[in-house]
């Protein structure tokens, strides 16, 4: 048994707060339900509970609230407020489920907000870490509709959608990293371990050697002779690298690679192009405007080229221009179908369902092409691999063989 400090709220709106002994926190819950009153918080009393806290506060700041928690509690808050509960209870009830102590205090906060009349969306915004600017869009548009069930369903759809894609390009992208890791690991064995060996046995026989053997041999003798040094310029390598890719230049310079890079280009437009129609379908589907619409779209797109053209089409919209002739003005980030079949959404009158279709197609484009890109790329992995043997090889043979043809 344990002490607990609750504070609760009556049904005529007035708080007060008791201590309770109870086993844990649901017979305090439940005990709260019989007297006929709201949680607000329950915290443990007592020595035992101080490290706890010290732990749950750890937890809270260092921790982080995956996509699949997102997505669950999503889909969970519809269902549940479609089956009549409350607000307020829905997100007790989600609270102790949720086994990470960040996201068990964010829904914490929630609830308290919910409590004191302020509106789901607004609460969520205060947490731009945990729920982004879609997320908070979409249940404020739900909120003002009063469609707040199906908002949440559409951005767990979407949220879980978007997680199947990225997991599906890693998953394409497992196969090649290993290969390139694994060639790197080899290579500097060879240099460290073998070559030393064929050196001495050179310069035992005072062979000339070719300038390529010269040129394995002299990064050989400096792995082998500053070991350390060696390693601590390949970290230091690694992370100017990763702080170059976070500079805004860098960045620049490495979508611009993607863009243009063979086989890696094509996935790079649709991705991004699935990403874009499926997040302005979504909002739109859910009564956000589309000046708004694109404003957040623009934030879940990742690619700054991608990003200036959204900006721009906001501007066109403000400014009474049509949709359609950003993307067609645009084709070499957006394919050609994109702006064509927004052009006859517009037309239409049906600018949401063809969104979707456009999304569903180049996720489906994207889906395939993630499965066949270790097919593809594996001959250009091989031709790699071979010249990068075959360099070593010739280098290492030339000398032997120009000692055996003078025997």
């Amino acid at each position: 048994m344990a002490l607990f400090k609750y504070t609760a709220q009556t049904s005529a709106g007035d708080t007060y707060e008791r201590t309770l002994e109870a086993p844990d926190r649901f017979s305090v819950y439940t005990h709260i339900r019989k007297e006929g009153g709201t949680v607000i918080e329950v915290t443990e009393e007592g020595a035992g509970s101080l490290l706890s806290r010290i732990n749950e506060t750890v937890a809270t700041f260092t921790g982080r609230v995956k996509e699949e928690e997102k997505i669950v509690f999503a889909r969970n808050l519809g269902t549940m407020i479609k089956a009549g509960l409350p607000l307020s209870r829905a997100l007790q009830a989600l609270e102790r489920q949720t086994k990470n102590p960040k996201f068990k205090k964010v829904l914490q906060n929630l609830n308290s907000d919910i409590t004191k009349g302020i509106a789901l969306h607004e609460a969520m915004g205060k947490f731009p870490g945990v729920f982004s600017a879609l997320f908070v869009s979409m249940v404020k548009a739900g909120e003002e509709s009063g469609r707040v069930v199906e908002s949440l369903e559409v951005v767990a759809r979407q949220m879980d959608r978007a997680q199947n894609l990225k997991k599906k390009i890693r998953s394409a992208l497992i196969y090649p990293t290993i290969v390139v890791i694994a060639m790197i690991g080899i290579g500097i064995l060879m240099l460290i371990y073998v070559v030393p060996t064929l050196t001495q046995t050179f310069g035992e026989l005072g062979v000339d050697l070719p300038r390529s053997t010269q040129v394995v041999i002299a990064v050989s003798n400096f792995m082998t002779t500053h070991t350390v040094l060696f390693f601590g310029l390949l970290v230091g390598v690694g992370l100017v690298g990763m702080w170059g890719f976070r500079t805004q230049r860098g960045q620049r310079m490495f979508e611009f690679v993607l863009i243009h890079m063979p086989i890696i280009s094509k996935l790079v437009k649709e991705v991004n192009s699935a990403r874009t129609t499926r997040t302005l379908s979504s909002l739109l589907s859910s009564g956000v405007e589309i000046v708004r619409a694109l404003s957040i779209t623009r934030e879940v797109v990742q690619n700054s080229y991608y990003k200036e053209v959204i900006s721009h089409a906001e501007e066109v919209i403000q400014k009474g221009g049509a949709l359609a002739e950003v993307f067609a003005q645009n084709e070499h980030l957006y394919p050609v179908m994109v702006g064509e079949m927004i052009a006859v959404g517009g037309e239409t009158g049906k600018l949401t369902s063809m969104l979707e279709q456009i999304a569903d197609f180049y996720e489906n484009e994207v889906e395939q092409q993630t499965k066949d890109l270790s097919t593809v790329i594996e001959p250009f992995l091989m031709l790699f691999i071979g010249a990068v043997v075959g360099f070593f090889a010739v280098s290492m043979i030339s000398p032997i063989y120009s000692i055996s043809s003078g025997i």
